[in-house]
C-alpha cells in the first residue's frame, strides 16, 4: 500500500529538521496519540548525515477489533531515520523504516524537506507491506491510513511546536 503526503511549513528546513530530531518533540507527539516514547537516540552530528532511532509504545484503540485480538492493547514501534547531509540549497532527506513488534507490518518511506520560498515543503512517500500469506494485502490496507495519519500528525505538530517554542 502506498503512502504519499505533502505539506508546507512556513519555517526553514534547518528549523523543521531540528524539531523532527528533538527528543522533547518526539515525546510530545507520542503522548498526543496516547502513547509513550520509550527511547530516542541520535547517532552522528545533525549538521551532516546522521541517524535517529525512536522506540514508542502506542495504543491499539484505533485498530480494527480483529487486529487488536492479535497484537493486544499496545504496540511497540521502532522508527529508524537515516538522514542525508543537507543539499546545496539546505534541503534534507531521510529514509524511514518502521518496525512493529509482534505485527507482520513493515513501513519504509522517504521524507524530503525541500527549501521553498522561505519555508519548507515536507514530502513523504513510502509503502506499507505485510508478510502474511494471503492476508498481507488486507493487513497493509488496514495499517496504511493509520501510518499515514501518524506521519502527517508529526509534520503538523512540528509547525505548532515551532510557533510555541
Amino acid at each position: 500500500m502506498a503512502l504519499s503526503a505533502t505539506t508546507t511549513l512556513p519555517h526553514s528546513v534547518d528549523s523543521v529538521a531540528a524539531v523532527l530530531v528533538n527528543e522533547d518533540f518526539q515525546r510530545h507527539v507520542s503522548q498526543l496519540v496516547g502513547g509513550s516514547l520509550e527511547s530516542f537516540t541520535v547517532d552522528g552530528d545533525v549538521a551532516g548525515a546522521f541517524n535517529t532511532t525512536s522506540v514508542r509504545t502506542l495504543p491499539t484503540t484505533r485498530l480494527p477489533e480483529i487486529a487488536r485480538k492479535f497484537v493486544g492493547d499496545h504496540l511497540k514501534v521502532t522508527q529508524v531515520e537515516n538522514w542525508d547531509a543537507p543539499g546545496a540549497d539546505g534541503s534534507r532527506q531521510s529514509n524511514i523504516s518502521l518496525k512493529i513488534a509482534g505485527a507482520p507490518v513493515d513501513v519504509t518511506a522517504v521524507q524530503r524537506l525541500v527549501a521553498e520560498d522561505g519555508g519548507t515543503r515536507v514530502e513523504l512517500e513510502g509503502a506499507v507491506k505485510s508478510s502474511v500469506p494471503f492476508l498481507g494485502g488486507k493487513i497493509a490496507d488496514a495499517a496504511e491510513p493509520m501510518v499515514a495519519k501518524a506521519l502527517n500528525l508529526q509534520a503538523a505538530q512540528a509547525q505548532a511546536w515551532l510557533e510555541s517554542h
